[in-house]
């Protein structure tokens, strides 16, 4: 069934506000991070700005996981989008005073980067509650296209306001792009939990740790964390980071359209991969799908990595972000559809931990390559080390399929041969 989850009550107007709500995000980072380099022209707060976006992934996404099992998960969405909130009026505030200090901005960051880490566990169990299990699939893609959507269209309306009405009313205005998404779900009758048999109790530390010794109990969810981890390790958001210096070596123009391109080639390519999916129709979700993906989306990044056309720069770039959103979208179904009920929201917030805690390391890896090698060869050698990685979880998964078909044809080929014994 094309766009099947379009078909079930309230999910249009819950993939409007979550998209809404990740604009709202990425304005703030197109106006803060240009303040703050305006300001103070440091490169370890624009590094830290990377860092608390992703740390508190790796430190609570498990807790908030637990949290989402346990609670409504509207509720929690509503925290974390009044964090966003409170945050971007902070901003506000101390921008048009002109009091706005360094150690105001790590406060705000980290701030920023909790209600994000508040979002996603309670987000994904909204969207099970709300399309149901057969559907899953088609509005874990529909959302992370919307996502997309709002990340193009973020720094777009971020940079319309920084240059019209300037940072600090574009901090202020910002803040009401939020209320709509909290407004909703004030109305929406669903709180992540409907279709689970009973509640889950409370979670100890203990127990939200030991949803990690439970992982490999369930393969295909611990060979999608691994796939995820390996893609938050080796690439994760550096690239973007790194786009400039490739604009040198490929001898852009200075007028900011060619760097604008491939700012959003990868977006766009997302984007156009969830439309094109949903268009097809029904896909199904696989270990060796999500696998598969990455290997295209490493290779693109290779490719990238040694182009000196701008052309073809900006094809490859389209197709890793079609290749990177088939392979998150899949993987975050997976878990989803694997994950046992009770503890859904735990197993979520591992899999947040893995995909996204570890993209803290991508830019310590990538700055460090880059900084003895160059650029390219850093993008290049890590694509290379997620291939290779993708490559060997994919022959680790088909070898675990053919061990288990080759023991299922052993355990029927004995009752067989019995019943022919028996005759």
């Amino acid at each position: 069934m094309r766009f099947a989850a379009l078909r079930a009550p309230w999910y249009k107007g819950y993939l409007a506000g979550g998209s809404l709500m990740m604009g709202a995000d990425h304005v703030e980072h197109a106006i803060t991070y240009f303040v703050m380099w305006q300001l103070f022209h440091s490169p370890v707060l624009a590094g830290f700005a990377v860092i608390s976006h992703w740390l508190p992934q790796l430190l609570f996404a498990i807790p908030f996981g637990a949290l989402a099992d346990r609670f409504d998960c509207r509720r929690l969405i509503q925290l974390g989008a009044a964090c966003f909130m409170l945050a971007s009026a902070g901003w506000a505030v101390l921008i048009a005073t002109g009091t706005l200090q360094p150690w105001h901005c790590v406060v705000l960051l980290i701030l920023h980067g909790l209600a994000g880490t508040f979002w996603g566990p309670a987000d994904q169990l909204m969207l099970y509650d709300i399309v149901g299990p057969k559907d899953l699939p088609s509005a874990v893609r529909l959302m992370a296209t919307g996502l997309n959507l709002g990340m193009l269209v973020g720094p777009a309306i971020g940079a319309a306001l920084l240059f019209t009405v300037g940072p600090a009313w574009g901090m202020a205005i910002n803040v009401l792009l939020y209320l709509p998404f909290v407004v909703y779900l004030l109305l929406v009758p669903y709180d992540g939990h409907g279709r689970a048999s009973d509640r889950p109790a409370a979670a100890r530390l203990r127990d939200v740790l030991g949803v990690l010794r439970e992982v490999p109990a369930h393969p295909p969810i611990l060979a999608v964390m691994v796939l995820q981890a390996c893609v938050g390790l080796f690439i994760g958001s550096a690239v973007v980071t790194l786009l400039p210096e490739f604009g040198e070596l490929l001898e852009l123009d200075q007028s900011g359209l060619a760097y604008g391109l491939l700012l959003v080639a990868m977006a766009t390519g997302a984007v156009a991969a969830g439309v094109g999916l949903e268009a097809i129709g029904r896909i199904r979700v696989s270990v060796r799908l999500a696998i598969t993906a990455t290997i295209v989306f490493a290779t693109a990044l290779v490719a990238f990595a040694i182009s000196r056309s701008f052309v073809l720069s900006l094809v490859v770039l389209v197709i890793a972000g079609m290749a990177n959103l088939t392979s998150s979208s899949t993987s975050q179904a997976i878990v989803q559809l694997e994950a046992p009920a009770d503890r859904r929201g735990r197993y979520l917030g591992a899999y947040a931990m893995a995909g996204n805690g570890s993209r803290v390391g991508s830019g310590i890896l990538i700055g460090a390559i880059g900084a003895w090698l160059g650029v390219t060869w850093a993008v290049g050698i890590d694509a290379a080390l997620l291939l290779a990685a993708a490559v060997a979880l994919l022959l680790v998964v088909t070898a675990r399929r053919r061990r288990m078909e080759t023991a299922a044809r052993t355990a029927v080929e004995p009752s067989e041969s019995d019943a022919v014994s028996e005759s």
